[in-house]
């Protein structure tokens, strides 16, 4: 499948601040939500993780992934605008830290230190490449 773009008004929704809900597949096919904090690289919408854990299992095995985040504002009717993005993910071994450290200052505040202990492990940085591109808001859907 194609990479949907991220317009400017895509790109806001996903660097605001706002918790992503991380939907990933189980082996046995049930589905699995985890909620990230989300961030941009380039193109890819990216997510931190430090230790092992049931999403990075399920996208070694799997990547087909969903993200959802509620976002600032509302539509016309009052519904809360919401973005959901469908891809797919890769694994890239490393960086969580530095990721993480970089999204808490969205998520958390200015100047906090994160992860809050020392050596934290290199983990994994969790790469989606978006396919499609919904929910209320000024990106359609």
């Amino acid at each position: 499948m194609a990479r949907a773009r991220l317009t400017d008004d895509v790109r806001r929704a996903l660097t605001d601040g706002h918790l992503g809900h991380l939907g990933t597949v189980n082996a046995d096919g049930s589905p699995q939500a985890s909620v990230v904090w989300v961030g941009l690289d380039g193109d890819d919408i990216v997510v931190g993780h430090l230790m092992g854990g049931r999403k990075v299992t399920n996208i070694a095995r799997d990547p087909r992934v969903t993200l959802t985040l509620e976002a600032s504002g509302s539509n016309q009717v009052g519904m809360r605008n919401h973005l959901h993005v469908t891809g797919t993910a890769r694994l890239v071994e490393g960086g969580a830290p530095e990721l993480l450290q970089r999204l808490a200052e969205v998520y958390v505040g200015p100047g906090v230190k994160f992860p809050p202990f020392d050596d934290p492990p290199a983990g994994h940085v969790i790469h989606i490449t978006p396919e499609r591109i919904g929910g209320v808001g000024p990106w359609g859907g």
